[in-house]
């Protein structure tokens, strides 16, 4: 059975975890399916994407069958072999979603634990149920976040935050998630608001929005020089080019702008 599917509307790459059934915990083939989406969306020309899971959670995590299947996998072969850049297979199921090149919206309801929290981070906005759950569930297994998660966790959260979350497993609210900055706002409709996000994101100058998810990457990791830099040289190839002078137009014309 497939476990992810993409449909693309009005410019917006909608990804969904399919296996609800299962709370849409992950095994091999949706580690699999979730990679080969990622990819397909960087590849795409879509403006923004929508990340969801279907039925009553976003993604509980991995699923017992891929706990029971670590005991027969050499760790070193399949966790030090650095597959995507500088990533391995796991870390790139929550890195992925940065390397897409336009704003990924979250919608967030029943559960996003371990692995799941992970993919969530990895999205630009998170959009939570207020009912939600969340949890950095690896110590409950013995093991410790390794999906990324300690690449995205400590600019989302305090030090103290980041160590209780990951000493304890303890889940957490939503709206306690929202405080500490790991959910970016609540919704009784996570995904119908994440749509909407999506879709006011997808109506901006293309060329801008994707100039702005890569400055914001470098403003989070590089030097204030590198950054100041990256400000002007993503500018430069901004100021005068066709979409940036059709959003002027739209401007003064008082409509929305059409982008080619």
């Amino acid at each position: 059975m497939a476990r992810v599917s993409v449909e693309y509307r009005n410019h917006i790459a909608h990804v969904t975890l399919t296996r609800g059934d299962k709370m849409n915990a992950l095994d091999d083939a949706m580690i699999k399916a979730i990679l080969a989406a990622g990819q397909e969306v960087a590849a795409s020309d879509a403006r923004a994407v929508v990340l969801s899971g279907e039925g009553k959670s976003f993604c509980a995590g991995l699923d017992m069958a891929s706990f029971a299947a670590m005991a027969h996998k050499d760790p070193t072969e399949w966790l030090m072999t650095r597959s995507h850049d500088d990533a391995n297979e796991m870390q790139e199921l929550a890195l992925i979603w940065r390397r897409v090149q336009v704003p990924v919206i979250c919608a967030i309801q029943g559960v996003a634990y371990g692995g799941g929290l992970q993919i969530a981070l990895g999205a630009d906005i998170r959009i939570a149920h207020p009912d939600a759950k969340l949890a950095v569930m690896e110590m409950k297994w013995g093991i410790i976040p390794d999906m990324g998660g300690m690449v995205l966790l400590p600019k989302l959260v305090r030090s103290d935050v980041l160590r209780m979350l990951t000493y304890t497993a303890r889940p957490i609210g939503a709206a306690q998630a929202a405080d500490w900055g790991l959910v970016t706002s609540l919704s009784d409709d996570p995904l119908t608001e994440a749509i909407a996000l999506a879709e006011d994101i997808a109506g901006k100058s293309p060329s801008a929005i994707r100039a702005a998810k890569r400055l914001i990457e470098v403003a989070e990791t590089k030097s204030r020089a590198e950054v100041l830099l990256a400000e002007s040289a993503e500018q430069v190839e901004l100021i005068g080019k066709p979409d940036q002078m059709e959003v002027v137009m739209a401007q003064m014309q008082g409509r929305k702008p059409e982008f080619k």
